[in-house]
């Protein structure tokens, strides 16, 4: 890991201006909970080779939110029966028993394993031919790259919460407990192509537009980031 591993802290946001600090919501006084203004993504942190024993791995940190990720394989499936040349994707997310607020009560998220893999298998070369929850895509995607697997781009995704007139990105768990409604866009930037997009509660139509570019916006400086913890492993390797 000593050898391969790299690491990248950078704060990021969608565009070169944020929003001042105090901005009504609630009260005209109002303030994010950690500080940052409501177009301000918090600072990034990305390192590969996070577990020797995987192909790959990748170990991310959003403020609270830590993800580690490993990828194994490519690997022959147990379960062929036949030759096929179409790859399997196999994603599980699971916590860890002090991740959540009640000791012990870690366990698998089918919910997040599902919207994992939607996610990320439009970016991987699975023919011949060919954030929490969005910062374990954009962990995973990086984990993936480190594992060799062949991608089309990188997959990087951020979310928005709406919170009465006032949209925030990349949104912390007490931001999210009093939002009105949320939306999330996982993207390969390289390429502009949207892999994913969910969204819950009501948005008018200005408001929605609003909110996807400012997530495109985020996760192709998100990108960059990312990118530039590969290089930094690349040049070591080569050392």
């Amino acid at each position: 890991m000593a050898g391969k591993a790299a690491a990248t802290t950078t704060t990021y946001s969608p565009s070169p201006t944020t929003q001042k600090t105090k901005a009504p919501i609630f009260q005209e006084d109002w303030v994010r909970p950690d500080g940052r203004g409501f177009h301000q993504c918090r600072p990034a942190f990305f390192r590969t080779g996070a577990v020797n024993a995987a192909s790959g791995s990748a170990y991310a940190e959003f403020g609270n939110t830590k993800v580690i990720v490993s990828v194994f394989g490519p690997r022959e499936s147990k379960k062929a029966m036949m030759y096929s040349d179409i790859g399997r994707l196999n994603c599980n997310v699971s916590f860890t028993t002090f991740a959540t607020p009640v000791r012990g009560q870690g366990s698998d998220h089918k919910e997040y394993t599902a919207m994992l893999h939607k996610a990320l298998e439009g970016s991987i070369m699975l023919e011949s031919g060919g954030s929490d929850l969005p910062v374990v895509i954009s962990c995973a995607s990086l984990a993936l790259a480190d594992a060799g697997i062949m991608m089309y781009d990188l997959v990087t995704s951020v979310s928005v919460s709406c919170l009465s007139k006032n949209l925030v990105i990349d949104p912390i768990s007490e931001e999210e407990k009093c939002q009105d409604g949320s939306l999330m866009i996982t993207c390969m930037p390289s390429r502009y192509e949207v892999t994913q997009l969910t969204v819950t509660g009501e948005w008018s139509t200005p408001k929605l537009n609003e909110g996807m570019q400012l997530c495109l916006d985020a996760c192709a400086e998100l990108a960059k980031i990312m990118r530039s913890c590969l290089k930094e492993v690349a040049s070591v390797s080569q050392e």
